[in-house]
């Protein structure tokens, strides 16, 4: 048993449907696609008889009823089209061996169905260069059409018709066919006008990302227009083999977090799309790119790259050529680097991590805190091979005052800072990282000489009974520097419950439940004697002096004010317990160098 071989029936009204929710992202692209039919019936025509080379926009206006866009390329004859514009899918820009040809725009053959989004019916008239008469096609949204032989003697050329939806009558309209002409063709290599009440409007001008070093005025102008701010350098990016060129924007300023790298990619120098976010790799966030190529394919709907071999060829060329300038940019204008790397810094530290490609060539220009100033990754390791780093800022507060200065610690409290720093071994594997530890470094510091030991424990027991109110004990240590009195030592379980009693105080019952429930959990799980510790350096003269302070009075509020020191000094928070001590202490040590009784000088009477 035969069955007879049919032909799908295409319902048009279906298939608008489809290009304007899910291929194109407006009806504006309508337009686009029409400039871009036009652009390669231009490059036709000029292979037949070299002539060719103007695209005529008459907008919709209340007098003459309809939008015409007109161009003098090499037209259609009638076989052409009842074959192509009947046939949905079908394109006239293929040669004989039914591959796309590069120098045309559109591969497809859909793009003259984005009319419908804008238009119930669509009448293209043209003359085809190779001769014959001319003809008229009538497309009517139903999915009907008709294709006549007219008289008229029309021009070398097409021009198509379009009477507005009654939605998208604006789109047709003079104010937005400028608009949409001028970003859709702006740099196309054929004359493009706008007619107007006073004239031609030019839409077309050479393109300033293109052979920038002609004219280097327009292309930072024209990056200043991109970036709302004068670029910080443009990079002219070329990848041959594809035909790509451009320049990428380095950009003035840090972009928000989380931002990624966009380019606005021109293809055969018509707009394909303003973020086109997978030209550069996803490290080069720094820069805003503009790149025409002749080479790279669309997507159906022509907002887009194909994500073949041919893009990731291109992707890894201007890639290179942007770490080129990072690197040239160094060795000619070091000043130059440092200030790019203090703009996008974070953003680089957070990269970094994830990217080895990007790690390899910036890590070394990066900065981090240490105990000998903000230096250069790339200085850092060079005069230290072995990196120590507190992975807090509190850490390497403490740590920073007892640390010895032939040595380096980093502060890793920073955003990303700690990462980096555990990183570089991998790209330096002459260096080696220790992560400090707070107990440790003070368990690694010299206890006074044998001869002092038995006054240091005496001053040790004495300071800690006068400090046992503030869960603060003593422990005395020598410290070679001798201006440093006193350091306040703790580990951060430590201050995370000195945090939570603070917060404790200004909460609510509920809140207070949790933190107490936090403290006892912490309690059963971690060390029984967890407190702070007040280091005090035998090196200084004040704590050396203490040992032979008698008077208890004054030996406690000397010790108390030391504690306050440290607090300070090491830039931690004075709680109101904190602050009484303080003044009280002032207000004893006052008194008794006066030789006033205590209770002889009332606290309101002190100051």
């Amino acid at each position: 048993m035969s069955a007879d071989v049919q032909q799908f029936q295409v319902d048009l009204r279906g298939v608008v449907d489809l290009l304007s929710r899910h291929i194109y992202s407006s009806p504006r692209v309508y337009l686009r696609e029409l400039l871009q039919n036009a652009r390669d019936a231009v490059t036709a025509r000029r292979e037949v008889d070299g002539a060719g080379g103007h695209i005529r926009i008459t907008p919709l206006t209340d007098a003459s009823g309809e939008f015409v866009l007109r161009d003098d390329g090499i037209g259609l004859t009638i076989d052409e089209v009842a074959d192509l514009l009947a046939t949905v899918g079908r394109s006239s820009k293929r040669d004989i061996f039914d591959l796309p040809r590069s120098d045309y725009l559109g591969q497809f053959g859909i793009g003259l169905l984005s009319c419908f989004m804008v238009a119930d019916t669509i009448v293209i008239r043209s003359r085809s260069a190779r001769g014959g008469s001319a003809v008229e096609w009538t497309g009517n949204a139903d999915g009907t059409f008709r294709v006549v032989e007219i008289d008229d003697d029309l021009p070398i050329g097409t021009s198509v018709h379009l009477s507005a939806r009654f939605d998208a009558d604006d789109l047709l309209r003079p104010a937005a066919v400028r608009e949409l002409a001028t970003a859709f063709a702006e740099f196309l290599p054929v004359r493009v006008t706008v007619d107007s009440p006073t004239g031609d409007i030019d839409i077309t001008r050479p393109a300033p990302f293109l052979d920038a070093a002609d004219d280097i005025e327009q292309a930072v102008r024209y990056g200043r227009d991109l970036l709302g701010a004068a670029p910080f350098d443009a990079i002219e990016l070329h990848e041959p083999a594809t035909g790509t060129r451009g320049l990428a924007y380095v950009l003035p300023f840090a972009p928000p977090p989380g931002a990624r790298q966009a380019t606005r990619m021109y293809l055969g120098r018509m707009l394909l799309g303003e973020r086109v976010d997978d030209v550069l790799p996803e490290w080069a966030f720094f820069v805003r790119a503009v790149v025409d190529s002749t080479g790279l394919s669309p997507t159906a709907s022509r907002e887009s790259l194909v994500d073949d071999a041919a893009l990731e060829r291109v992707r890894e060329h201007l890639g290179a050529g942007i770490r080129r300038w990072v690197l040239e940019l160094g060795l000619r204008e070091p000043h130059r680097l440092a200030q790019f790397v203090a703009i996008h810094e974070v953003g680089l530290k957070s990269l970094v991590r994830h990217d080895e490609e990007l790690a390899r060539f910036i890590t070394r220009w990066l900065t981090l805190e240490t105990t000998h100033g903000t230096m250069r990754i790339g200085d850092l390791v060079e005069r230290y091979p072995h990196v120590r780093v507190a992975p807090s800022v509190d850490e390497f507060r403490q740590v920073a005052g007892i640390s010895p200065t032939s040595e380096v610690l980093v502060n890793g409290g920073y955003l990303y800072d700690s990462d980096i720093v555990r990183m570089l071994p991998d790209l330096y594997p002459q260096v080696t990282v220790e992560v400090v530890d707070v107990t440790g470094e003070l368990d690694r510091l010299d206890p006074p000489p044998l001869d002092d030991r038995d006054a240091a424990l005496a001053l040790e027991e004495r300071a800690s009974a006068v400090l046992s109110a503030s869960d603060c004990s003593v422990t005395v240590r020598s410290v070679d520097q001798p201006e440093l009195a006193a350091l306040y030592v703790a580990d951060p379980e430590v201050l995370r419950r000195i945090d939570r009693g603070r917060t404790r105080g200004i909460t609510g019952s509920l809140w207070g439940g949790v933190l107490d429930r936090i403290d006892a959990t912490a309690a059963a799980s971690g060390p029984e004697d967890l407190r702070a510790r007040l280091c005090l350096n035998w090196s200084n003269r004040v704590v050396r002096a203490l040992v032979r302070v008698a008077d208890d009075a004054v030996f406690a509020r000397t010790v108390q004010l030391l504690y306050i020191q440290a607090l300070l000094s090491g830039h931690h928070p004075l709680s109101d317990s904190d602050r009484a001590l303080m003044t009280t202490a002032l207000t004893d040590l006052v008194a008794l160098s006066a030789g006033l009784e205590e209770d002889s000088l009332p606290f309101d009477d002190a100051f």
